[in-house]
């Protein structure tokens, strides 16, 4: 096993030499070498709390580090008070001996899956010849990982921000069901929508850190090979207005599950349907919700320091009335119970992203265009959230210019152990390098 305190000055040393200073909005050097140098003792006197002691961690700038103000991607944040104690799941990696290494930036107020920030700097996509977006709202953590900074970062996602960016970027991204982990000390968005996830190098390291997140007992991960596996690919919503090496790629590893013996079913899958349908009645959860925290923000004077497009996309959450709300959460529980009922024994898969990261200045310089890929975006992976699923994005290759791709693996709610098991056992497969 390797010293923790090397690891940890390593991490520290290789943040220092990024030529790409956006990643992190704070480094909790002292923490990090003081949990080093405990996590170094207990291997030393041969008490290990198991293999994520002395691990490097990076915390989405949404959750509370003890000492750090939680800026939440908002430069009206970075001055605040410093956070008193740790965020529930910070503390839940602490306990399981992971190194904190600080705070990742993200898109402000989580509120976009292209991962731009005025404030702090766009973290870069390590892909491409051209910069290009990371992915959001997770955008440093999914980078930082990516880049070989830390071996582990956690997100949130609310609409797809670990999904997205994780697929953006080429790493394994895993969402979780709602009220998985504890929530106290995140900083939310849309509380009906919000979940947490990890962000790793292989789907195994995200099952170990998924029991740590949750204080469970360390479990080997076991792969669930595909065979005999039903797969079902939905016809409606998220094959369409695909790039052609998404879909290329994804059709690739859809034929290869199938000859490991996987039983791929398609067909349309009406809730994305009822789901689009609700939205332009009666608005969506996810702007109700995040106007109501933001409500008087968006009325002070402080509202002109904050992001123009995030700001556009909090505003629109004004118009939508209670019975409106009411109206789709009282469909959300019916669509979630219909699902579930009709996907218990199956998956579901599909590409996590119709495009690859598109370039960072088309979007910065043309706000029509970046409202435009925003939705695009977000179009695979939001129904998931609507619908309370548990997702893991699967690499599984890139396009021409060498942008990666992936695979959206998801089941109903609940069912995250059988999907990691499954992930793990389709990871290699699909992958194709």
């Amino acid at each position: 096993m390797a010293d923790p305190v090397s690891v940890a000055e390593e991490t520290l040393a290789g943040i220092d030499a990024c030529d790409d200073p956006a990643i992190f909005t704070a480094i909790t050097r002292d923490r990090a070498m003081a949990e080093a140098r405990a996590a170094a003792g207990r291997l030393g006197a041969q008490q290990s709390l198991g293999s994520l002691d002395g691990v490097p961690v990076a915390w989405k700038d949404l959750f509370d580090v003890r000492g750090l103000p939680t800026t939440a991607g908002s430069k009206l944040r970075a001055g605040g008070p410093p956070a008193g104690q740790d965020a529930a799941v910070v503390a839940n990696l602490a306990a399981a001996g992971m190194v904190c290494i600080g705070h990742t930036n993200m898109t402000e107020f989580a509120y976009s899956g292209i991962g731009l920030n005025p404030h702090f700097g766009t973290p870069r996509n390590p892909y491409g010849a051209e910069p290009r977006v990371p992915g959001g709202s997770s955008s440093g953590s999914a980078v930082a990982v990516a880049r070989g900074l830390v071996p582990v970062a956690i997100g949130t996602d609310t609409g797809g921000s670990v999904r997205v960016p994780a697929a953006l970027n080429g790493v394994v991204g895993y969402k979780a069901t709602t009220g998985r982990y504890l929530m106290a000390g995140v900083f939310p968005l849309s509380p009906t929508l919000d979940s947490l996830g990890v962000l790793s190098r292989s789907v195994a390291d995200a099952v170990l850190v998924d029991a740590a997140l949750r204080r469970a007992k360390p479990v080997q991960p076991t792969p669930q090979p595909p065979k005999r596996v039903r797969i079902f690919v939905p016809t409606n919503l998220v094959l369409g207005d695909c790039e052609p090496a998404v879909l290329a790629n994804f059709d690739i590893a859809i034929e290869r599950l199938a000859r490991a013996g996987a039983v791929v079913e398609r067909g349309v899958l009406p809730a994305f349907d009822a789901i689009a349908r609700l939205g332009d009645k009666r608005g969506a959860i996810i702007a109700a919700e995040a106007y109501a925290i933001h409500e008087a923000l968006l009325q002070s004077d402080e509202i002109a320091h904050v992001d123009r497009r995030v700001v556009v996309r909090l505003r629109a959450g004004a118009g939508i009335t209670l019975a409106d709300y009411l109206a789709v959460t009282f469909a959300r529980r019916q669509l979630i119970a219909e699902t579930a009922a009709r996907f218990a024994q199956c998956f579901i898969a599909f590409p996590t992203t119709p495009i690859v990261a598109p370039p960072i200045a088309a979007l910065e310089n043309d706000d029509e265009r970046f409202f435009a890929a925003n939705a695009r975006m977000l179009r695979n992976t939001s129904p998931g959230n609507f619908l309370d699923w548990c997702g893991v994005s699967l690499p599984n290759g890139g396009d021409t210019a060498g942008m990666p791709t992936a695979l959206l693996l998801s089941a109903t709610p609940g069912r995250d152990d059988a999907l990691l098991s499954l992930a793990l056992g389709c990871e290699a497969i699909v992958a194709n390098d």
